[in-house]
């Protein structure tokens, strides 16, 4: 799994969740040693020592993180009808509402319930409010510029060495039908420090030419470019699927080969392509 593709949300949850496991093995109560009694001898028990609330409380929070997570690995991925992420949000809520109840009714709650209840209280605020909170939202890792995330001496993704087709600071190609040190389709241009005289012969000719020439790309041409995307987003099959193939992660540069209207048909590192339907705030390279 890229790491660029976790949030700042994601971040809270699986540091809920470490906390919460943590949590399962300190003392479930509290007690008060009577003077005089060596209280050394006595073992307050954990949650270990209750399978249902290990089952109910602990396990089912650090799971759902864990479900939470690999929602971003695999999106579209269900169980029993729910998508991984809402399943896993379901037995966070699931954990925080045990948690509270089983807490009300001991008389003297211990270091772990009370550190289980407090991280399942994150855990959940982090599950349910990260997608709509915009500073959660952000990537968990600054984005990479171009220069970083291509390696020392290595070429960009689908470049060949020394250049890059529409990636930053690679070397754009010419023109189809364009000439080096030429004007676009127009032959025998002056070259640099020549005088700009123009044969009206050559003039004609030109005109003649420049109708004929059908591999001229109109202006309204889409020229593929390298692009990032400020967030995690879904990339939807061609073939007009609702469930998305893949995922673009913060951080990441992507080919965009093709425009369908404010869409965009991405290329992933692995070859696959699809539709990237929100390009809103999408950075160019």
């Amino acid at each position: 799994m890229n790491i660029r593709s976790l949030t700042r949300g994601d971040g809270v949850v699986i540091g809920a969740a470490v906390v919460l496991f943590i949590a399962s093995f300190l003392d479930f109560s509290s007690y008060d040693c009577p003077q005089g009694v060596d209280c050394s001898r006595f073992d307050s028990p954990n949650a270990w020592d209750s399978l249902g609330l290990l089952m109910s409380v602990f396990l089912a929070g650090v799971i759902g993180a864990a479900l939470l997570i690999v929602s971003r690995a695999m999106p579209g991925r269900k169980v029993v009808g729910l998508d991984l992420g809402q399943f896993g949000a379901a037995l966070t809520v699931f954990a925080l509402w045990t948690a509270f109840w089983t807490i009300l009714d001991v008389n003297s709650a211990g270091a772990g319930l009370i550190l289980g209840l407090l991280a399942t209280i994150v855990l959940v605020a982090g599950a349910v409010a990260g997608p709509m909170i915009p500073a959660l939202k952000a990537p968990l890792v600054s984005p990479a510029s171009p220069a970083q995330g291509v390696g020392a001496g290595q070429a960009p993704y689908g470049a060949g060495p020394g250049q890059g087709y529409g990636f930053p600071a690679g070397q754009q190609q010419q023109p189809y039908g364009a000439q080096p040190s030429q004007g676009y389709g127009y032959p025998g241009a002056p070259q640099q420090g020549g005088p700009a005289q123009a044969d009206p012969a050559q003039a004609q000719q030109a005109q003649a030419q420049q109708p004929s020439q059908g591999g001229a790309a109109p202006a309204g041409d889409f020229t593929p470019f390298w692009f990032a995307v400020p967030v995690a987003r879904p990339l939807y099959g061609e073939d007009g699927s609702p469930n998305p193939i893949a995922e673009l992660a913060p951080g990441t540069w992507y080919l965009a080969v093709e425009q369908r209207g404010q869409s965009l048909i991405a290329q992933t590192q692995d070859g696959r392509r699809g539709v990237l339907q929100d390009t809103t705030g999408i950075q160019r390279g």
